[in-house]
């Protein structure tokens, strides 16, 4: 499906987003092997966390749809039923990795793959410290999918994450409920924290202590009701487009505001976005509130270490935004972005050439010169969702029309955003 975005002189209006996808794997991973119902509203439509409930249905766990409320019947640590078929992760990353930290503590084999785009995302991450923990896991050329885990009982170990990656220690943490004795992970750089915040909500025992996270294993779950903020990576489509209009009044409403996540906001903010935050909330353990964001001029910035590994997700969209801001935005320390959905530094950079942006590449991120024009073009989402919506806020303030290739890309994580970007242009 190819999408046409025509220019925006501006932008109003109230939007809410779907579920927070982060949220959203864990709470239905964790409501599986909970004892007893939980109850999650507003659940994501994308279909990431959609390939979650799928392969948590395939392992024998009963779960009622009925829009965005899901009702799921947990049956406890350990009843999960082996599936005679292979797992189906989809396009998600955060299935296969966070859920073979479950799967490797269950008493039988399961065979878990996805997409073209998942086979080549390196699992090699996760599938060390799970052997460390007694997991025998092989996988296609050492790292690749498809996956064969074969569960047992698991020892607890303490673990130094080489990678800033909170799938990876979502992982851990997930097989440390099946250990004897406590799992530890440390990471050099803290990356969000909804594992843990789930985690104790569900009944875990979780330590935390800086950048290091502990949780004791064979403590059972209990069954929750609990609503899913909105997502903040999707509000940062809306709050990039609203700060690049030329006249724009946007409210974003029940939107995620966890600390692990406030970098985006405060990048923003900092650069000379007007952004806003009211009504603040809290739920589930997890802080949620709306976001006014008016258009201004941004700034730029530079973007390494903590802030990179914090702004992952939001990276293609604010380079967009560095496009038009006034001295533009320089990123390393993001060589990450390389094993994304796709290698999102060479993706942005051929689509920003085909806009007439100019952008310099490195190994592990880019330059974009501020005070520059988009052009209409024809551009390609190669699949990836972050891609497709980020060169759909592009096209708002390119002189011309501007034609996203496979925009449909964008259903992976967040469904209705061309509707909302309509409704917010009028």
């Amino acid at each position: 499906m190819d999408v046409s975005i025509t220019p925006a002189s501006s932008l109003n209006g109230a939007v809410r987003l779907p579920g927070d996808k982060s949220i959203s794997h864990r709470y239905g991973m964790l409501s599986a092997i909970a004892e007893g119902p939980s109850t999650l509203h507003n659940y994501s439509t994308g279909a990431d966390c959609h390939s979650t409930l799928n392969c948590m249905e395939s392992l024998g766990i009963a779960i009622e749809r009925d829009g965005t409320d899901i009702i799921v019947q947990g049956q406890g640590l350990h009843g999960l039923k082996e599936f005679a078929g292979i797992l189906d992760a989809g396009n998600s990353g955060s299935t296969i990795r966070m859920l073979s930290g479950i799967l490797a503590g269950q008493q039988f084999t399961s065979r878990i793959e996805g997409d073209e785009s998942l086979a080549r995302r390196p699992m090699a991450r996760i599938m060390k410290p799970l052997a460390e923990m007694g997991a025998v896991i092989s996988a296609r050329d050492s790292s690749y999918t498809p996956l064969v885990i074969q569960g047992r009982k698991l020892k607890a170990i303490d673990y130094t994450s080489p990678v800033a990656s909170a799938q990876v220690k979502s992982c851990i943490l997930f097989a440390g409920l099946y250990a004897d004795g406590v799992t530890t992970v440390r990471e050099s750089i803290k990356t969000r924290d909804h594992s843990e915040i789930a985690l104790e909500g569900f009944g875990a025992e979780i330590k935390v202590i800086g950048k290091n996270v502990s949780i004791t294993g064979g403590k059972p779950l209990t069954g929750r009701e609990l609503t899913i903020p909105g997502d903040l990576s999707s509000a940062a489509f809306f709050l990039v487009a609203a700060t690049m209009a030329k006249q724009a009044r946007v409210l974003i409403t029940g939107v995620g505001l966890n600390p692990t996540r406030s970098a985006l906001l405060d990048f923003l903010v900092g650069g000379g976005a007007n952004i806003k935050i009211q009504d603040i909330r809290s739920d589930g353990g997890e802080l949620t509130g709306d976001l006014l964001v008016q258009n201004a001029k941004f700034q730029g910035g530079f973007v390494d270490r903590d802030l990179a590994a914090a702004l992952i997700d939001e990276l293609p969209v604010l380079a967009v935004l560095a496009a038009t801001s006034e001295n533009g935005m320089t990123v390393r320390d993001a060589a990450e972005l390389r094993v994304k959905e796709t290698d999102r530094i060479a993706t942005v950079a051929e689509n920003m050439r085909r806009m007439g942006i100019e952008i310099s590449t490195f190994e592990d991120g880019f330059h974009v010169p501020g005070k520059q024009q988009f052009q209409g073009a024809e551009v390609e989402s190669f699949g990836d969702h972050r891609i497709a919506m980020a060169f759909a806020v592009a096209g708002l303030s390119a002189t011309g029309q501007t034609i996203v290739k496979e925009a449909e890309a964008a259903s992976v994580s967040f469904p209705e955003f061309y509707n909302l970007l309509n409704h917010l242009r009028g």
